[in-house]
């Protein structure tokens, strides 16, 4: 399984800037990424080992600057720990295929879930849809 990766195999796979991220639980600043305020329908997949993590479907404007999903595209593709870093209570989300960092979930999301899946942009890849008529 991908968790038992070594840091010399994940420095090999990824840009100094996801390792930080996916390997280290490093955070973008917030409106820096290439997904907070995009749109495009297809779905995001991890960008440690390409497991599907969310639909587009699921993604909503959260104004706090990072992609934001009301839930995971298929049940137990994310995983939840227990994060008290920083002085507070926080729910960390990871992929469960590979153990890396995306972010964090809040029970504050506007839908039916009441979950916010807060998620870095560096730590997932949108695999956009082609349009109809597309080549």
């Amino acid at each position: 399984m991908s968790k038992e990766k070594d840091d010399n195999y994940w420095r090999d796979r990824l840009t100094p800037e996801e390792f930080h991220v996916l390997r280290e639980a490093g955070t973008e600043r917030p409106f820096s990424g290439d997904y907070w305020d995009c749109f495009a329908d297809g779905v995001y997949r991890c960008r440690g080992c390409g497991q599907t993590l969310f639909h587009s479907d699921a993604k909503f404007e959260s104004g706090c600057g990072w992609p934001s999903f009301d839930a995971e595209a298929q049940s137990g593709v994310v995983a939840e720990r227990a994060d008290n870093s920083l002085g507070m209570q926080r729910t960390e989300i990871v992929c469960a295929n590979c153990g890396g960092h995306l972010g964090h979930v809040f029970p504050d999301g506007p839908t039916d879930t009441g979950l916010r899946y807060c998620v870095n942009s560096l730590s997932v890849r949108l695999e956009a849809e082609e349009e109809e008529g597309g080549q």
